[in-house]
C-alpha cells in the first residue's frame, strides 16, 4: 500500500468513527431531551479535536511502527518512504476533493433549508458539522476506489 493510500485509510478510519459517534451522540441528546446548545458545542469541541489530534497521532502511528518493525527485521537504518507524487496521484487527489467538496455543498444546502424551514439554529449547525464529517469520508472513498481501480 502506498503512502497515500495509507492515510487515506487512516483518515477514513477515523473519519469513520467520529462520524458514528456524533451520530449516536446526538441520537441520544435528542431522546433525553438534552439538545441544547451547550452540550452540542461540548460534542462539536470534541469532534474537532477528535478529527484533529486523533488523525495526526493516527497517521504518524501508522507510518512509524511499521519503519520500526521493518528496520528491526531487515537490520537497516534507511527509512522506505515513497513519498513520490506523480501526475495520477494529484488528479486521483482533485477528484477526491471534488467528490468532498459536492457533499459539502449540498450539505450546507440542506441545512439552510432547515433554517429557512423554521427550524433551530442548532439543528443547522449539526447538519453541518455531520455533512462536513460525512464529506470527508465520501472523499476519502473516493479516493481509495480510485486508487484500488488503477486510475
Amino acid at each position: 500500500m502506498s503512502f497515500k493510500e495509507k492515510n487515506t485509510v487512516v483518515t477514513l478510519v477515523n473519519f469513520s468513527l467520529i462520524l458514528v459517534f456524533y451520530v449516536i451522540s446526538v441520537a441520544q441528546m435528542l431522546e433525553n431531551n438534552s439538545f441544547t446548545p451547550p452540550n452540542m458545542f461540548q460534542l462539536f469541541g470534541m469532534v474537532i479535536f477528535f478529527s484533529v489530534i486523533v488523525s495526526i497521532i493516527a497517521i504518524v502511528l501508522t507510518h512509524v511502527v511499521p519503519a520500526i518493525l521493518r528496520n528491526r527485521r531487515t537490520g537497516k537504518n534507511e527509512p522506505l518512504m515513497d513519498e513520490f507524487e506523480d501526475e495520477r496521484d494529484n488528479i486521483i487527489d482533485l477528484r477526491g476533493t471534488r467528490a468532498t467538496y459536492s457533499v459539502s455543498s449540498l450539505g450546507s444546502f440542506i441545512a439552510m433549508l432547515t433554517f429557512v424551514a423554521g427550524e433551530a439554529p442548532l439543528v443547522m449547525f449539526t447538519l453541518l458539522i455531520f455533512f462536513g464529517v460525512l464529506a470527508q469520508i465520501i472523499g476519502d472513498v473516493t479516493r481509495l476506489l480510485l486508487y484500488r481501480k488503477g486510475f
